[in-house]
């Protein structure tokens, strides 16, 4: 369904960024606005970032798409996060249920608000293979707009099930950890290795891992995390096209085995 689409594009993630910092969150993401990029995800888990980055995002509120995420051991709980990022943002254009924490009882009260036009998508995420299981049976259910995975050329085992998956039921895919695992990225390689890649636009190697993501054409958004707003700006640049075929895809899987 292309209306869930949501990309291809670079967004940003902000786990282990800004804490509470609201200037470093106004450097960072004005810098990432700048040079294109759109998206900008969030959670309560995030140690306040949500309340960090909320002057910048109301200051430029037509240019954000906040996903952001209920993580929550109570309905109650959800409601009152949920209460919190309408003060902050306005408005939620993605919500998510972070780490599939009591998914099916959040999801009617969230489909509430997403028919009552408050929220535009509904998502679910999980981090780990183990949950994948489970992942799948809530994208079963078609309740969800959007999933959010882990994906880069060290972490494919959403390729097997998951990503065929949500391209058959139209569901948009937002790529966590597109540059390794949390606190392990994917080492660069000797920077002549990255000639083929540059007439592709590439630079850097975390614009080729994160481009290396976007060409699956099942990718819409992937969200590298950074507390530098130079890095923010160089990896929005890798949301562009043009794309990379097989042959470059597998470059950069063998440069990063």
């Amino acid at each position: 369904m292309e209306e869930r689409r949501l990309g291809p594009a670079v967004g940003l993630g902000t786990w282990g960024t800004f804490e509470a910092d609201a200037g470093l969150a106004r450097e960072v993401i004005g810098a990432a606005l700048d040079a294109g990029c759109r998206l900008v995800d969030s959670s309560p888990m995030y140690g306040g970032a949500e309340s960090a980055m909320s002057e910048i995002v109301r200051e430029r509120r037509g240019e954000v798409t906040v996903a952001t995420k209920i993580w929550a051991r109570s309905v109650e709980e959800g409601r009152e996060q949920y209460r919190k990022q309408r003060a902050w943002f306005g408005r939620v254009e993605v919500e998510q249920v972070h780490n599939l924490a009591l998914w099916r009882e959040h999801l009617p009260w969230l489909e509430q608000e997403r028919d009552a036009g408050r929220i535009d998508r509904l998502g679910v995420t999980h981090y780990g293979e183990a949950a994948f299981d489970e992942l799948a049976e809530a994208l079963e259910t078609q309740r969800f707009d959007t999933v959010q995975l882990p994906l880069n050329p060290r972490q494919r085992q959403a390729e097997r099930r998951l990503l065929p998956r949500a391209a058959e039921l139209g569901v948009a895919v937002i790529v966590m950890r597109p540059l390794g695992g949390a606190g392990s990225l994917i080492p660069p390689p000797p920077e002549e290795e990255l000639a083929p890649l540059r007439e592709f636009g590439i630079e850097t190697w975390e614009q080729a891992l994160l481009k290396w993501a976007l060409s699956d054409e099942r990718i819409d958004v992937v969200i590298p995390a950074t507390r530098r707003w130079e890095h923010a700006r160089t990896n929005a640049a890798a949301g562009s096209p043009p794309w990379f075929g097989v042959e470059e895809r597998t470059l950069v899987e063998r440069l990063a085995a």
